[in-house]
């Protein structure tokens, strides 16, 4: 296995165990599905849980993307990185519980 594919099973993992533990805490809802392809390389899994007992709204999401080159934003700030490849992963968390006294987590 690649690095980046133990990243992604890494982060992968992060994700359900995060979908489990939400989902464990609302005791009513479950999360949603919806996977996403980036054009330019990879994609993404989108995990949503709405009309829950806890949350009036949840998302856990997980991204992993890559391209020949970085985007022109990041070329600009970093000019080192500019025409080169890049890959890039992460984990996304919006959590909006039920009760107005609780704050909304992003």
């Amino acid at each position: 296995m690649s690095r980046r594919e133990e990243v992604v099973a890494l982060m992968r993992s992060a994700q359900e165990r995060l979908i489990a533990a939400f989902e464990s805490a609302d005791g009513h809802a479950t999360f949603s599905h919806h996977d996403w392809q980036r054009p330019g390389g990879g994609g993404g899994w989108a995990r949503v849980l709405e009309g829950g007992n806890l949350f009036e709204k949840a998302g856990v999401n997980m991204s992993a993307v890559h391209g020949e080159r970085v985007p022109p934003s990041l070329a600009r700030r970093h000019p080192q990185a500019e025409g080169k490849p890049f890959f890039a992963t992460g984990v996304s968390l919006v959590l909006h519980p039920l009760n107005p006294f609780v704050p909304a987590f992003h």
